[in-house]
């Protein structure tokens, strides 16, 4: 575990620079030591820092990738079996989308999937209407972020309240054979599909953050997923990890003293059918989904990265009356297996009464919906086998419907997407549903563009749900003035590319004296660039009443904060620190 202490007498210009934003960013509540102001809010943000040079046009992409097949050893040597790796060729420089030229960075996205450049971390101390009142830059040689990897640095505090944490990227020891320290930097490109020091896959295409030179071999790097924890007065420490190799880290809680972590892996090449014989394909599945890490441990490597159970949808069936030899017989239909791992492609994550709950609402595998993972009231713990053990369920009432979007019975059905969640009391708990991400062109409502589906229009947004009778029911989507589909501008952002809100992600809350709670969200966006997830979003607030039933008249969404061109928001937390409103309930 490493720990810094930041707070350095700085100067408002000085900072303003060292973060590439305009000192008029901030008021003028600054201290000669960093320090959350008790009652406030943490957002979390990056902010591009590449240049065209960043990425150069004709260089392989992922840096350093290799077409091959690669032999890669089974469960039964020395048997092997064949994947193919396959790589691809940058189609534009490392320019951010600008009006001065047709060159975008994120046009590399569509051709090579593991695509993303590291950024640096900023933590903005905010009032709850999004004035910025310090902001802390989290060191890049200590750990960065993937631009624009949407589903990121989440920001959670503390069941106790005391510290705030997230997830990013520290360079470790290179795959496969150690040694060196693999850099942490801006700039380095599709450092969210690297490989983890502890879970080297020989099947990733993503071998090295940099091109090296014409006719130098490649520098193989590989990255931990690594948990850091802020407390009140800004010390940071960090917590290498080895789980969701190969795939984005996204969230960490601090709950009774070990870090409960989201996230997913596995961009390699092994398939549905190679992963479950072969070591690496075992090691792949084993570490993902729900994770433990205890603070200050040295990286856990396989078979003891300690995943919180395994959910599969073929936990998910039905009592159908099929016809056997003529006779009618109850025979249970379920769904049939996924791609391993990949069931458990979680990304928002809080822990409610000592119940740790997780979503999933991305990949065209599993369910995307609301999961408790262990029994109520007991968070799991203990070694890899009992971890393994504990269960994964579906919160009763939330969707059990195939992400692919089919149920049971193979008939279309409606697919959601939640990121965050946050919990009211026992009984009434917020969603994010971030919407589809679809763009739909030259669709005209209520006289104005908008580019989103009706899909996304029906159910993106705030949720509310109540559990009655054992049974979640959703109540209504608080929408008014989120203004889903109608594309906004940003100053020197291309209007081509100008996006329009299509739902949220992370959230928090808190009670209010009289009887309403208020929520803020980091929206989604949808547009035409290459990666949504690079476009400028939005901080939002909406204040709802708590025993409300049906949507109460007036109630409505309002921008508090936007990001800048080449910015964007990821997490939003309570701050850390001993103010009077703090508890379980107020975590994201």
């Amino acid at each position: 575990m490493k720990k810094m202490l930041w707070g350095l007498v700085v100067t408002v210009l000085a900072v303003a620079f060292a973060a590439g934003i305009k000192a008029d960013d901030r008021n003028d509540h600054h201290h000669h030591r960093f320090h959350f102001v008790p009652g406030t809010l943490v957002l979390s943000r990056s902010d591009y820092a590449g240049t065209a040079s960043t990425v150069t046009i004709g260089e392989n992409l992922p840096p350093g990738c290799v077409a091959e097949t690669v032999k890669v050893p089974t469960t039964t040597p020395p048997a092997t079996t064949n994947v193919a790796v396959t790589c691809a060729t940058a189609v534009d420089n490392g320019e951010f989308p600008n009006t001065s030229d047709s060159h975008n960075v994120w046009n590399n996205a569509p051709v090579d999937g593991s695509f993303g450049v590291t950024s640096p971390i900023f933590l903005d101390n905010i009032d709850a209407d999004g004035h910025v009142l310090d902001t802390m830059d989290v060191p890049t040689d200590l750990l960065v972020t993937s631009f624009s990897s949407k589903s990121e640095l989440a920001v959670n505090r503390s069941l106790d309240g005391r510290s705030i944490t997230f997830v990013g990227y520290q360079g470790g020891p290179i795959c496969p054979s150690g040694g060196a320290t693999s850099p942490t930097a801006p700039n380095l490109l599709d450092v969210s599909a690297s490989s983890t020091p502890g879970v080297c896959d020989p099947t990733n295409p993503s071998v090295s953050s940099s091109e090296p030179p014409v006719g130098a071999p490649a520098v193989w790097t590989a990255y931990y997923r690594a948990v850091a924890e802020v407390d009140e007065d800004g010390e940071i420490s960090i917590t290498d990890g080895n789980a969701y190799s190969g795939d984005n880290d996204r969230a960490a809680f601090k709950a009774d003293g070990v870090y409960y972590m989201a996230g997913n892996d596995n961009s390699g090449g092994l398939s549905k059918k190679q992963l479950p014989i072969t070591p690496i394909g075992i090691d792949l599945t084993t570490s993902t989904g729900a994770e433990l890490l205890y603070p200050g441990q040295v990286p856990p490597v396989p078979p003891d990265i300690n995943m919180i159970g395994d959910f599969s949808v073929t936990q998910i069936c039905e009592t159908e009356i099929i016809i056997v030899k003529g006779v009618p017989t109850p025979t249970n239909v379920c769904y049939p297996a996924d791609k391993g791992g990949k069931d458990d492609n979680f990304r928002g994550l809080t822990v409610h009464h000592q119940t740790l709950y997780v979503t999933k609402g991305s990949g065209g595998n599993g369910i995307n919906t609301v999961y408790q993972v262990g029994d109520a009231g007991v968070l799991p713990m203990g070694n890899t086998a009992a971890l393994e053990a504990e269960p994964i369920t579906i919160l009763p009432g939330f969707p059990a419907t195939l992400a692919s979007g089919v149920d049971l019975n193979g008939n279309p059905a409606p697919v959601a997407f939640p990121f965050g969640i946050w919990f009211a009391n026992d009984n009434t708990l917020y969603v994010c549903d971030e919407g589809d991400g679809t763009y739909v062109s030259g669709q005209t409502i209520n006289g104005q563009t908008n580019v989103v589906d009706a899909a996304s229009l029906a159910t993106a947004g705030v949720q509310k749900w109540v559990l009655e009778n054992g049974t979640w029911t959703m109540l209504y989507v608080l929408q008014n003035g989120l203004d889903l589909g109608i594309p906004y501008s940003t100053p020197n952002y291309p209007t081509s590319l100008n996006p329009a809100t299509g739902g949220c992600r992370n959230m928090t809350g808190r009670h209010n004296h009289d009887g309403t709670v208020t929520i803020w969200a980091i929206t989604s966006t949808v547009s035409l660039n290459g990666d949504s997830g690079a476009d400028p979003n939005k901080l939002v607030r909406v204040t709802d009443k708590l025993d409300a039933t049906t949507l109460p008249p007036g109630e409505e969404i309002k921008t508090i904060r936007s990001a800048k061109y080449g910015q964007v928001f990821r997490g939003i937390s309570l701050a850390p620190g001993h103010d009077h409103d703090r508890g379980d309930d107020d975590d994201d």
